[in-house]
């Protein structure tokens, strides 16, 4: 069945990191591409899926990436996985999203403002951030935003508009965050971070 949110060569991406023995948080991702798969119509196809990721091994840490077609297809490529950098210089994306688009939640190739952003990245920026239609805080091209609330960390609430992120739930359901409405003026009083299940929370700022 075809679903009128997104175009028939759209497909659904999930990344994660390997270690050199296993996949990084796959459960999880797994479990967020299916229940995207549901929403959109897509056929899900564990078998195509423990293919394609039966094709990654060895010992180096692995960037990989899962994308799944609208017929249960599964394409995977791998990438060697750099340091994580001690520090993110961020810059404010020109774009504003709109929070009631419905892809928002769901990571898929319809991510045309988000790869324009990251390829017109400056020498010296790592990452993006966007604002929604109201100046609230969202989130960056491949990334969630948390500020350091005491010892908890405050995210942007999903109707924000950003995607689930994996990292985002699990520090949601082990309580080490929740969530709250973000400015930029907020991010100017307190540290933050951006993050993601492959590279963990990492410091920002903005830049300029």
């Amino acid at each position: 069945m075809e679903s009128p949110l997104c175009r028939p060569e759209t497909r659904l991406i999930e990344t994660f990191g390997w270690d050199g023995a296993r996949f990084a948080r796959l459960d999880a991702h797994l479990a967020r591409a299916r229940a995207s798969a549901a929403v959109l119509g897509f056929a899900w196809n564990a078998d195509a899926i423990a293919r394609a990721l039966g094709t990654i091994g060895g010992a180096e840490p692995l960037r990989v990436r899962l994308t799944l077609g609208r017929a249960g297809d599964a394409e995977v490529t791998a990438a060697p996985l750099p340091p994580t950098p001690p520090a993110w210089q961020v810059m404010i994306g020109a774009d504003r999203l709109d929070p009631a688009a419905p892809l928002l939640h769901h990571k898929t190739t319809e991510r045309a403002a988000y790869d324009a952003a990251r390829a017109a990245l400056p020498p010296g920026m790592d990452e993006v951030l966007f604002l929604n239609d109201r100046d609230e805080v969202c989130e960056g091209t491949i990334s969630n935003v948390f500020l350091a609330d005491g010892a908890m960390l405050l995210t942007p609430p999903l109707v924000s508009g950003c995607l689930p992120g994996i990292l985002r739930a699990e520090l949601l359901a082990t309580g080490r965050a929740r969530e709250a409405v973000l400015s930029l003026s907020d991010l100017g009083t307190r540290p933050w971070y951006m993050g993601n299940a492959l590279r963990g929370l990492i410091p920002a700022r903005i830049a300029g």
